[in-house]
């Protein structure tokens, strides 16, 4: 009788623990018609968003739009004639016209749900334990689909946009997975905000972040300056968004936006070495290390005694497991 009200204790906790992960900030109650908004996305292509689920548990996500940088765009700047080279915003930017593409903030179309749907996909992957999050051919992410820009450029279609990605990127952020992003090349705008939404930044050398927003007359709307003040504090954070600073991967280091530069800028090896990088904190099994991710996603955004509530909820699901109940037969708790 115990073990069994202590199994149907234990899996309501596990609903309850998911339900508290997948929930959305945003919905009908603060005007945000996620349907309505996913049937605007899909009247633009381009790109995608591939996922590989490792036997190891670990996954790669990858932002795989190379023509254009990996900017989620159906269409570069330098190809839309309201956009040109001489536009006052890229002038601002500094960059060379193979770059324009990559200078607007809003991602892009199809991509947008679908990362979404790869999100939801992670959501459910219980054998997983770790996220790496990188672009194809060797560069991170930017741009904008401007086609979207002008079918969709009221205030309530930009706030749409910017409720739908803060719903993705936030349960992005509180995936019970240990998250990586390998930053390879350019991550500007939209995907400087991007990387806050992982645990973690590596950077390969030569690489570089850089909230462009305000040099477009805008601000980060995806969640990116929030997650961007708790990861650096809020001096640093106003310096690098009101000066649209270059962060190379030294200064990221110094300020604790990213860990660690890793040795190589091939994209080949530069994934290896992330993933070996993540593999340090992924060993062990995914129950544990996924209980692991949940204590601290609740530290960080309960109340204390919420967290200290949620904390006992996630240490019930995992005491007397079958990983728990091994170490005490091995007695490994200090090997």
């Amino acid at each position: 009788m115990a073990v069994s009200l202590w199994k149907s204790l234990l899996q309501t906790t596990k609903s309850r623990l998911f339900l508290q992960r997948c929930v959305s900030l945003y919905n009908r109650a603060h005007g945000f018609e996620e349907e309505e908004i996913k049937k605007k996305l899909q009247q633009f292509g381009g790109g995608s968003i591939n996922l590989s689920k490792e036997d190891n548990g670990i996954g790669v996500l990858t932002l795989n739009n190379p023509k254009l940088m990996n900017a989620f765009t159906a269409m570069s700047i330098v190809e839309c004639p309201s956009f040109s080279k001489n536009s006052s915003g890229c002038q601002k930017l500094n960059l060379p016209p193979k770059m324009l593409c990559m200078s607007l903030l809003l991602w892009g179309s199809t991509m947008m749900l679908e990362l979404q749907e790869r999100v939801t996909e992670l959501e459910n992957w219980k054998d997983g334990k770790g996220l790496i999050i990188h672009g194809a051919e060797n560069t991170f992410c930017s741009g904008s689909n401007l086609n979207a820009v002008r079918a969709m450029s009221s205030p309530q279609d930009g706030m749409n946009i910017c409720m739908f990605m803060q719903n993705t990127l936030t349960r992005l952020k509180r995936l019970p997975l240990i998250s990586v992003a390998l930053v390879q090349g350019k991550a500007l705008g939209g995907g400087a905000e991007f990387t806050t939404a992982c645990d973690f930044r590596l950077m390969t050398p030569g690489s570089e972040i850089r909230f462009v927003h305000k040099q477009m007359g805008l601000v980060p709307g995806w969640g990116g300056a929030a997650r961007l003040v708790q990861i650096v504090g809020s001096g640093a954070a106003l310096k690098l968004l009101s000066g649209a600073l270059k962060v190379d991967p030294q200064s990221a280091v110094h300020l604790g936006l990213a860990e660690e530069t890793l040795p190589s800028s091939d994209e080949t090896r530069s994934l290896e070495e992330a993933q070996a990088w993540l593999n340090q904190y992924t060993k062990g099994p995914a129950e544990v290390i996924q209980a692991v991710k949940k204590v601290v996603t609740a530290g960080r955004e309960l109340q204390f005694e919420a967290a200290l509530r949620a904390e006992k909820d996630i240490f019930g699901t995992v005491w007397g497991g079958p990983a728990n109940l091994q170490a005490f037969a091995q007695s490994t708790k200090h090997k």
